[in-house]
């Protein structure tokens, strides 16, 4: 998985960017076709956001948190990513091979 950490009026410095590479290795634990994710921090006065766009074959995932804390929005955002990549993993599992129903289904 390719990891991209950027800042918007902050710094991003290596324990940050090695504290997001490790809460988001939990979502590659549990659906490892990831192909790449864009971390966004901004810091605003009194208001710490993170978000993240996942690409995942058929689809981009986006989730934002706020905090008061960076670490806070970090770990909550970890979770709201969590629980949406495995809905998108049950989603893709649950489709039929075949794509449609057979000829004597339709009748």
């Amino acid at each position: 998985m390719n990891l991209n950490v950027s800042g918007h009026h902050v710094e991003v410095t290596p324990a940050i960017r090695s504290y997001v590479r490790s809460k988001l290795e939990r979502v590659t634990r549990h659906f490892d076709h990831v192909i790449d994710a864009h971390v966004i921090l901004t810091v605003e006065k009194l208001r710490q956001k993170a978000e993240v766009t996942l690409h995942v074959p058929g689809k981009d995932l986006f989730c934002e948190s706020e905090e008061h804390d960076l670490y806070a929005a970090i770990d909550l955002l970890a979770d709201k990513l969590d629980r949406q990549v495995l809905r998108y993993k049950d989603k893709i599992q649950e489709k039929p091979a075949s794509g449609g129903l057979k000829r004597e289904e339709r009748l």
